[in-house]
């Protein structure tokens, strides 16, 4: 008995000091002020999932277990929950404060595919309120909240996400569709139920329909409304630390109106074929570090928002504070990237040696008339790419909901020609950005500015940036954009091509 208990508060010690880290060196020279991220601080009551009936066999369900071990550990103060080694098969987990779910080596969580474990409920997404499926990590208004440890979590998204033919392999294709699900009436698109495929059929807006609905009318369209992954909203002291999320139904990781956030060596993986398969969009959060961490995704990777239109005006919470440093991006439709619904506006980043192999775009700033908000302040050095499909730096104020490579296959590739409107609180604004040490080898096109010309965008700083493509840097609709020592190599015509520039400078 002794000996259990001196080796569980060697656990516990342990799993304190493992939550440490000194992020001093983020604040070096900072462009901004910020305040010192604070971690989240736990109790020393360290209990394992297995103290309350959890079993790691695979196929027991856990979902009572993990909900009692976060209830019984909060109301005693808080402290750790372990999962040990094994595949903890559970429905959705609901985090109460005070708690750092520490998976250990070997430990997998695995999100059951069974859609009545996730019922509907109000959240957000993708900027606008809505309904959605219970998300499977999912916390409200909490503080001192963590996931750290060497495990991983899987959402089971291949059970949730529609499956474009034209996405994958012949082989990969037949399986999905041999088990089970409906394929449209062109044979283009797998959906997991009738429920689901219905849904498409019957609304345009299916992700955030915009008129009222009956209870019934919601739950025709459920399979559809998948969750994000992990949903964690107005939360305080959040930290996510050492361990792998993959496979997420929608977005995999949503921070939504929390303060103090780090993110540190995770792992985010999904499909490059996922739909909605963000990476972390981070909305309307105050003082964030997201660092040393690795995205391969299927759609944007590290992705700044703040709501969307008249909604994220309303709200009118920035995004703000934040520090990116040593992450690598694979796939994703953007490596680092702000927007679309960016309402409430962001300022105030710095994002510093990251690398992007083989992302969409690299740098993606993308709005469109009607968002409004105001995305200003932001400082980007020692990014490196390679095999940019697109463009290594993208402003695209004429975004269409589409990645930047759909909009190429369709042919919406040069600046639009339509009439001029006034500027309002709906016109979205870009400026005051600095970039330096940018190279980029192979990329389609060095860079594509696509600014408004009701609202320019203003004040881009390129300096001491090296970027070969097979097009050059074209530059439409902006003011006050300056050059200092940006090599520019296309395979062929001009390096750098301006349409409706103001004050621009290449020194």
């Amino acid at each position: 008995m002794l000996k259990n208990t001196f080796l569980s508060l060697s656990v516990a010690m342990l799993l304190f000091s493992c939550c440490e880290n000194n992020y001093n060196y983020l604040y070096t020279n900072l462009p901004f002020e910020m305040p010192v991220v604070q971690q989240p601080k736990f109790h020393s009551l360290t209990k394992s999932l297995t103290e309350y009936g959890g079993v790691g066999d695979g196929t027991t369900l856990n979902t009572d277990a993990f909900n009692q071990a976060m209830k019984d550990i909060s109301e005693k103060g808080g402290g750790t929950l372990t999962v040990p080694f094994g595949v903890w098969f559970t429905g959705p987990i609901v985090f109460q404060s005070n708690i750092n779910l520490h998976l250990e080596k070997g430990a997998l969580v695995l999100f059951s595919p069974d859609f009545d474990l996730y019922p509907l409920i109000t959240t957000n997404f993708e900027g606008l309120d809505t309904k959605r499926c219970q998300s499977p990590i999912s916390g409200f208004n909490l503080e001192n909240i963590a996931i750290t440890g060497n495990g991983s979590f899987n959402g089971s998204g291949h059970a949730w996400r529609p499956l474009k033919k034209d996405k994958v392999t012949e082989g990969q294709w037949k399986r999905v569709v041999n088990g089970g699900g409906v394929v449209d009436a062109a044979g283009r698109i797998w959906y997991p139920s009738e429920n689901a495929y219905n849904a498409i059929q019957l609304r345009s807006d299916m992700n955030v329909p915009q008129e009222e609905m009956s209870d019934s009318a919601w739950l025709a369209i459920k399979d559809f409304l998948r969750p994000v992954m992990l949903n964690f909203v107005s939360c305080k002291n959040v930290m996510l630390q050492g361990v792998l999320f993959e496979n997420s139904p929608a977005w995999c990781l949503h921070p939504l109106m929390c303060e103090n956030l780090i993110v540190d060596n995770i792992t985010v993986r999904n499909p490059s074929w996922s739909q909605n398969g963000d990476g972390i969009d981070v909305e309307s959060c105050k003082n964030v570090i997201i660092v040393n961490s690795t995205f391969d995704v299927g759609d944007d990777a590290i992705c700044i928002k703040s709501g969307k239109d008249k909604q994220g005006r309303e709200r009118g919470i920035p995004t703000e504070n934040l520090l990116v440093d040593n992450c690598i991006v694979f796939n994703g439709h953007g490596g680092f990237v702000v927007g679309s619904e960016m309402s409430g506006g962001a300022r105030n980043m710095k994002i510093t040696n990251c690398e992007f192999l083989g992302t969409d775009v690299g740098l993606r700033f993308k709005s469109r008339r009607g968002r409004g908000g105001v995305v200003e302040n932001i400082y980007v050095e020692n990014i490196s790419m390679f095999d940019i499909a697109t463009e290594s730096l993208l402003f695209d104020l004429f975004y269409g909901g589409t990645s930047a490579v759909e909009a190429l296959d369709a042919g919406n590739d040069s600046p639009k020609a339509v009439e001029i409107p006034a500027v309002t609180d709906e016109t979205p604004a870009f400026r005051n950005i600095y970039i330096k040490n940018m190279i980029s080898r192979n990329a389609r096109r060095a860079m594509f500015f696509n600014g408004l010309p009701e609202m320019p965008i203003t004040n881009i700083n390129i300096e001491n940036s090296y970027v070969t493509a097979r097009i050059g840097a074209v530059l439409c609709e902006a003011d006050g954009v300056k050059f200092t020592n940006v090599t520019v190599i296309p395979d062929s015509g001009e390096p750098i091509i301006l349409q409706n520039v103001k004050n621009f400078e290449n020194k």
